[in-house]
């Protein structure tokens, strides 16, 4: 079958079209002839080689399509494995496309739990979009984030798919939200999505100016940081806030000031993607709640995944970037 094929780690340009065999039929696996697949940043940590994925390899978390032994019209959950403790993972827990051939192929093999219904009302690139930044979000926001109703909370690097996902669902809940982003453009998209405002990060003061827009100035209940910039997020959290963190795009050190922590009676959480309990409660939500579905930012060939990694990397979209599979 056609896939997008890596012999080497590096670059976009690894990213080349080529053939790898279908996947055979096996019990307890289906496998879907997928129609659109979704980009992460985590797609690019694979390409790079970050993860030892063997080669060559096929990469791709998200995708959507249709069951080959059914017809259904499916998503396909990327977290496998993730065991019985939901606290965290067990360690057979992995993400599709890290040691298995993901979704920038035809066919993707997957086990029978990590495909459930499309959701009515999306299109194909919008539920390619959904699981894998709907699963973090979900996770980061509720699951461990514990946001309620009346809360508050910034939302770090607007523009990306789980950060424009954690805007949609946070304002969903009735939270008050505001962004971080590298563009005033970025800021107004997200208040279309439900923000109430937000700052420039290019801006060295942004912790202070993000706390200027917080309840009564005195911080935020909730951030959520998937860039790395701990030190800078812990000075907009309100004393006893919470700090989620699921990435490190812009940093993988941090320093912190231990003493200004424990007398600030902060939370500091780590989250990764979710699990089966957490698709649930995603799905749920979109049904009660009518959420807007993942924004789609731009849609390339399959062929074309080189240049949709590097339009990724730019960070000069909004929302999610799919391939489309036909």
């Amino acid at each position: 079958m056609d896939a997008v094929v890596m012999q080497e780690f590096g670059g976009p340009e690894v990213l080349r079209w080529g053939s790898v065999p279908t996947p055979a039929a096996r019990d307890g696996w289906v496998s879907v002839e997928l129609r659109a697949s979704a980009l992460n940043w985590h797609d690019v940590l694979v390409r790079q080689g970050r993860y030892g994925s063997p080669l060559p390899h096929v990469p791709g978390a998200d995708g959507a399509g249709v069951r080959t032994d059914t017809g259904e019209d499916v998503i396909v959950v990327p977290s496998l494995w993730w065991g019985d403790n939901e606290s965290a993972p067990g360690e057979n827990w992995e993400i599709l496309g890290d040691h298995r051939h993901g979704t920038y192929a035809e066919v993707v093999s997957v086990p029978a739990e990590c495909v459930v219904p499309k959701p009515r009302g999306l299109d194909w690139a919008q539920a390619a979009a959904l699981p894998l930044v709907g699963l973090t979000t979900f996770r980061a926001l509720f699951s461990r984030g514990r946001l309620r109703a009346g809360e508050s909370v910034l939302i770090l690097g607007a523009g990306g798919g789980v950060a424009t996902m954690a805007v949609t669902l946070a304002a969903a809940v009735g939270a008050s939200v505001v962004v971080t982003s590298s563009t005033e453009e970025k800021i107004r998209q997200s208040v279309e999505l439900g923000a109430q405002g937000g700052v420039l990060y290019t801006d060295p003061a942004w912790p202070q100016a993000a706390r200027e827009l917080s309840p009564g100035r005195r911080g935020y209940d909730l951030i959520i940081d998937s860039v790395g910039t701990w030190s800078d997020s812990i000075k907009t959290l309100r004393p006893g806030g919470r700090l989620v963190v699921f990435g490190a795009s812009r940093s993988e050190r941090a320093e912190l000031d231990v003493r200004g922590f424990y007398f600030g009676q902060y939370e500091l959480i780590g989250t990764t993607m979710g699990s089966p309990r957490d698709f649930s409660g995603l799905v749920s939500l979109l049904d009660e709640r009518a959420v807007a579905p993942v924004p789609v930012g731009k849609v390339f060939p399959l062929s074309d995944a080189a240049q949709a990694h590097a339009f990724l990397e730019q960070g000069s979209g909004f929302g999610k970037v799919v391939l489309s599979h036909r």
